[in-house]
């Protein structure tokens, strides 16, 4: 009889704990003032995960809850940023192409006019307005069909604004769209006129309409009060309803809003334009796909993927980052991009640079997700391999800087770190992160990684800010 096997599953656990042994060896207790700061805010050690670890090194310096799964929040737009600097290049540039169906003689388009969209997030108004204005150029004057939304670039599951929330108008509530315009958004202005309430909504897309329901009040102005937003149909097209209380003391307040299907707001907007410059359109908007007989008129590249990961980074802008993802998914498994082909996409570079996050859940990339996880350990691994890229300082250069910039440059004001930190921030409610490289004060960079998930987190930005300074004054040795 032979010697008897150990249980399989014995023989991986036995490789689990053997794998774990160095990460234990460095685990430590948190020192007293982060410890303090997490008692005083009423939020347990064990929510409370760091990863310290010198940029270079093979061992982290510091470790705490290293390996529990966490909500990232907007920090992990940090994985995907890096995936798209190296999948896509620094240099890769969204194109947003403009179709004819019929033939243009003497400034009139006997047919429809189709804009194409490929997923570009950088496409604002201004750059809208360098579509119709090359349109322009080329004499076309009167479109005789309908100008078509094409978004057949992404295919996307329904979605609904309101799921996160509960506040569907929010601007970064906002779903992606192989056509997007100035992030689907527009801004609702609110002042005092005479004896009433004034709204002015710019840009306002053709087929939008505007329904003042707000009341002026002289009670005092509560920054809280954020108006009511809804969209209704309408007038053969969208409602965009304001509603609530305005004191005559707020002066002026303005406020992003969603408006709605993508498609419908981006060939809204560039129709409101094609009518400022003089156009004219003798059809309506509508959604559908070019024909591949068409004609190409006009072709706009976005600003390189370099320039906009600083604005995903800096602002974590949500919408952005998930066009990022899905164009991941487009570009290397091919069209339509579907979130699920993207995060195949990051998983599949992940293993090709031996990175195995075993607890990685990535659901659109952004953060904006009750169900996306990561470790801090996992997360400074991330950060580790960047530093040791080429394109490392495309992506440092892209976070907000303490003190300075972004999201970060309200915090660390008053001590060391201010300018010598680069770091991605990610707050939802029960989420308060950060991650990403501090430079102490003896010239040494770090990797730096807290994750905070617990119903007080907010609450947890001292204790955070302690663990920063504390890095950046070189730590206890």
């Amino acid at each position: 009889m032979g010697p008897m096997k150990a249980p399989f599953f014995l023989i991986r656990r036995t490789a689990f704990l053997l794998a774990m042994l160095p990460l234990l060896a460095v685990a430590q207790n948190l020192p007293p003032q982060i410890s303090g700061a997490l008692k005083t805010a009423g939020i347990p050690e064990s929510r409370f995960g760091v990863v310290i670890w010198e940029a270079g090194k093979a061992e982290p310096a510091f470790m705490h809850q290293a390996q529990s799964a966490f909500n990232p929040a907007s920090v992990m737009k940090l994985l995907t940023t890096y995936a798209g600097l190296e999948i896509l290049g620094p240099a890769y540039a969204w194109k947003t192409e403009v179709y004819a169906d019929g033939p243009v003689v003497n400034g009139r388009l006997s047919g429809n006019l189709y804009l194409k969209g490929y997923g570009d997030p950088t496409l604002t108004l201004e750059r809208v307005w360098l579509l119709v204005r090359e349109l322009r150029q080329r004499g076309l004057m009167t479109i005789e069909g309908d100008v078509v939304a094409d978004v057949t670039w992404f295919d996307l599951p329904a979605f609904d604004p309101g799921r996160f929330d509960g506040d569907p108008r929010r601007a970064y509530n906002t779903p992606p769209s192989a056509l997007l315009a100035n992030f689907n958004s527009a801004t609702v202005r609110v002042s005092v006129e005479n004896s009433g309430v004034k709204l002015n909504v710019d840009p306002m897309p053709t087929g939008y309409t505007l329904v003042n329901q707000m009341r002026l009040t002289n009670g005092y102005c509560n920054d809280e009060s954020r108006p009511g937003f809804d969209l209704l149909p309408g007038n053969g097209g969208q409602q965009l309803v304001v509603s609530g209380n305005f004191s005559r003391l707020c002066g002026e307040k303005s406020y992003p809003v969603n408006l709605g299907d993508p498609a419908l707001t981006a060939a809204g907007m560039f129709l409101a334009l094609w009518k400022e410059a003089g156009g004219v359109l003798s059809g309506q908007l509508a959604q559908g796909t070019t024909p591949a007989t068409s004609l190409l008129l006009a072709r706009l590249d976005s600003p390189p993927l370099s320039y906009a990961i600083r604005d995903i980074n800096k602002w974590s802008n949500n919408v952005m980052t998930r066009q990022l993802l899905l164009t991941l998914g487009a570009e290397k498994l091919d069209s339509p991009g579907t979130p699920e082909k993207g995060a195949k996409v990051v998983r599949e570079w992940l293993s090709g640079k031996g990175l195995q996050f075993a607890e990685l859940v990535l659901e659109n990339g952004s953060g904006l997700s009750r169900i996306e996880r990561i470790s801090p350990h996992s997360m400074a691994r991330l950060l580790q391999a960047a530093h040791q890229s080429p394109l490392f300082s495309e992506l440092e250069s892209s976070l907000p800087i303490a003190a300075v910039d972004g999201t970060m440059k309200t915090r660390a004001r008053k001590n060391g770190v201010a300018g010598n930190a680069h770091l991605k921030t990610g707050s939802l409610n029960g989420a308060k992160n950060l991650a990403g490289y501090v430079l102490d004060n003896q010239g040494r960079r770090w990797v730096v990684v807290n994750f905070i998930n617990h119903p007080n987190a907010e609450r947890g930005g001292t204790a955070q800010d302690a663990l920063v300074e504390w890095v950046y004054q070189g730590m206890p040795q």
